[in-house]
């Protein structure tokens, strides 16, 4: 039987997938822990918003999406139960422009490596709309370092380079590691930090 991809996840999270840590990707504590992100962001496939929560703990504003209701509803439970607040919503990532506003941040823990290549450009053009111009996207994908065998589609520093060649500026891309339930050393990963340009492109 097929299964959407929207499908696939929200039965995921029927249970615990892999990559529903417990916690912030190590990446992303790195990130807060260098000062690198400030203002607004826009925690894109959020999952039960470990990444955002941490976000919100430093006092961020903070908006999380997943296309999975049951993701959203453990991440709604779990601000409520810290005390945190951080806004979630039920929305495909390929239409964020509908969620209104623009942030100075977006931040993706392992969405983009999911996409095809034709969901590639769309979600690219529509990430320039919700971000302010100087915005920043940080993502976190599977790297083409990482052996066959295991998680999802394989990403290489070149399509990262090319996804963003119109209207970004790449400020890095560099080796990460991707953390799991199900492998103590993690995944090999690209860490990127990616911004919109700003004035004419």
């Amino acid at each position: 039987m097929f299964m959407s991809g929207m499908d696939f996840f929200d039965s995921a999270y029927q249970g615990r997938p892999p990559w529903d840590i417990g916690r912030p990707q190590k990446e992303f504590v790195d990130l807060v822990g260098r000062g690198g992100i400030h203002g607004s962001v826009l925690d894109i496939g959020c999952g039960t918003g470990e990444d955002a929560l941490f976000f919100a703990g430093i006092g961020l504003d903070v908006w999380g999406i997943d296309t999975s209701p049951l993701a959203i509803g453990k991440a709604q439970e779990k601000a409520a139960e810290r005390g945190l607040h951080a806004r979630f919503l039920i929305l495909n990532a390929l239409e964020i422009t509908k969620i209104g506003r623009k942030f100075d941040n977006a931040t993706d823990s392992g969405f983009f490596h999911t996409l095809s290549d034709d969901d590639r450009v769309l979600f690219v053009n529509n990430l320039a709309v919700v971000l302010l111009p100087g915005g920043t996207y940080f993502m976190l994908c599977f790297s083409d370092l990482e052996p066959a065998g295991y998680g999802p589609r394989r990403i290489t520093k070149a399509e990262i380079e090319d996804s963003f060649r119109d209207g970004w500026v790449i400020n890095y891309i560099r080796p990460a590691v991707f953390e799991s339930l199900r492998r103590t050393e993690g995944s090999h990963a690209w860490f990127s930090s990616i911004s919109r340009r700003q004035g004419p492109v």
